[in-house]
């Protein structure tokens, strides 16, 4: 059962539903990862699992069926659950049950049981809808941008005029870039299909060239957005645009301007911790 091994067929007489559970999520830890991280899939897995055990737990797992898997679905709903999650919570319930078969856990015909269990549909069941995903409208970007660092503004305008997701932009190389034509092409190192076998090519027309040219200027295989060199720039700009004298505030404290302890009247007894701590907050001392 250690590194995701599956228990051996003759054990799988008896089998329960939460030890069936156990070893299902070891292998899906290891199978749904990429780069060596997992993916957003693990924990809708351990959720749907955390309700099929609450149930049923002490059950055979060969003894599973439809109207169990129906309880379970339920039981989702019943905690609030929108009707599109619930649906993807019990596929992650059928895969685990296709997966035991093909390990000999389980018999074929449990897992033909579920498959004919229909998802939830759209009006016609006590399960919340959720609002659909819809884009950023324009005048949104444009009153978000000017209030952006530099590179996260220029991050934002690389996506919106090319279509690519976040992560995408997030890791586009100089070397990933194709400039010898008029349109550009960006090939990701890593994108979302991939484990389909699927190439990934983003264009990227004159005003995403404009956007992407200046941070072509680094070495191919560094990444064009940097998030340290956003914080360094922001930084920089904030201390140009700074208005407080820098005798005044913490400042004082950074750059030499706190005056020795031998100053404060012997009246007052406080210790360098509190003195450091009351100058830090703009307290004054009395005579």
């Amino acid at each position: 059962m250690q590194n995701g091994r599956c228990l051996p067929v003759a054990q799988a007489d008896g089998l329960t539903v939460t030890e069936l559970a156990a070893a299902y999520w070891r292998f899906a830890k290891g199978y749904y990862q990429k780069d060596g991280r997992s993916t957003n899939v693990t924990p809708g897995i351990k959720i749907a699992l955390r309700f099929l055990r609450g149930l049923y737990g002490h059950t055979p797992a060969a003894e599973f069926g439809p109207l169990a898997f129906k309880a379970v679905r339920q039981a989702m709903v019943d905690d609030g659950q929108s009707r599109n999650y619930v649906n993807d919570n019990c596929k992650h319930i059928r895969r685990m049950f296709k997966w035991a078969t093909g390990e000999q856990l389980v018999p074929a015909s449990v897992t033909q049981s579920l498959s004919v269990v229909p998802g939830l549909k759209k009006g016609r069941t006590e399960a919340r809808e959720t609002a659909p995903v819809v884009a950023v409208d324009d005048a949104t970007v444009e009153t978000t941008l000017p209030c952006l660092p530099d590179v996260v503004g220029d991050m934002v305008q690389l996506q919106r005029l090319t279509g690519c997701r976040p992560a995408e932009v997030c890791i586009v190389r100089p070397m990933d870039v194709d400039t010898s034509g008029d349109v550009w092409e960006y090939r990701p190192e890593s994108h979302k299909t991939e484990h389909h076998g699927r190439e990934r090519v983003i264009f990227i027309g004159p005003q995403g060239q404009d956007v992407l040219r200046p941070y072509l200027l680094r070495p191919s295989e560094s990444y064009c957005f940097s998030p340290a060199e956003s914080e360094k720039k922001r930084r920089a700009t904030q201390h140009e645009n700074r208005t407080t004298p820098l005798a005044h505030g913490p400042a004082r404290l950074r750059f030499g301007h706190i005056q020795p302890l031998d100053v404060v009247s012997s009246g007052s007894e406080v210790s360098r911790h509190g003195f450091l701590q009351n100058r830090l907050i703009g307290l004054r001392f009395r005579e």
